[in-house]
């Protein structure tokens, strides 16, 4: 008892039954999609959404200067003009996603002017910053808050993935770089996307994942993309 309010109220049965259930669609994957199109200044669509749930990423997009429009189970996204500085703030739901946080972050470092990310819900959420400087992203961070001051312009580089999200703003900072990025540890994205490199490659990004040398694994080789 209680959907909907601050409080669930739950009183044991001593059997369960089998039923059906659908699974809500990841606003998390749809989100990093959202960025992606954004970044690359591509068109997009995509399906199998619940628009509702991404309220909080499209109003921060729409601030940017992406173009969304929304349908009932699905989403386009399109960029035809430039990329604007903003604010962000993360807070729990239904506010700005903390996992959303370093792909906006990488979609800033392409805006025109002086953005500020402050994170209101994790610690250490900005340990992905030194890859994307290495990228030539020009970001400062104190504490919980990160400057970013839009380049409009990032360079391909070899980074490494600290953490899940983190390792999706590197691909995102890629597909938007020039020149080839090769990103290391990508177990930790593949723990939360499933085949995301092959879904970016459907959609015209030059992507593969490849195994490198690697004397620490059992098999004497790791992944990238």
């Amino acid at each position: 008892m209680g959907a909907g309010t601050d409080v669930i109220k739950i009183r044991g049965v001593e059997r369960l039954h089998g039923t059906n259930y659908a699974v809500i669609p990841d606003q998390i994957e749809a989100g990093t999609f959202m960025i992606a199109a954004a970044a690359t200044k591509g068109d997009v669509i995509i399906k199998n959404i619940i628009p509702k749930h991404l309220e909080s990423i499209t109003k921060k997009l729409e601030k940017i200067g992406v173009n969304i429009e929304q349908y009932d189970d699905s989403m386009r996204v399109w960029v035809d003009g430039p990329l604007v500085k903003t604010s962000v703030k993360t807070t729990p739901h239904p506010g700005f996603p903390t996992d959303m946080q370093p792909q906006i972050a990488a979609l800033l470092t392409l805006a025109s002017g002086t953005s500020i990310v402050t994170e209101g819900v994790w610690e250490q959420r900005f340990r992905y910053v030194d890859e994307l400087r290495r990228m030539g992203a020009d970001i400062s961070v104190d504490g919980k808050v990160a400057v970013i001051e839009g380049t409009g312009k990032l360079m391909g580089a070899p980074v490494k993935a600290c953490d899940l999200r983190a390792g999706a703003a590197l691909i995102i900072a890629g597909l938007a770089a020039s020149g080839i990025t090769e990103i290391e540890d990508i177990f930790h994205i593949e723990r939360g996307y499933d085949c995301m490199e092959g879904k970016l490659r459907a959609m015209g990004a030059d992507i593969e994942k490849i195994s490198v040398p690697d004397s620490s694994a059992k098999d004497g080789k790791k992944e990238a993309v």
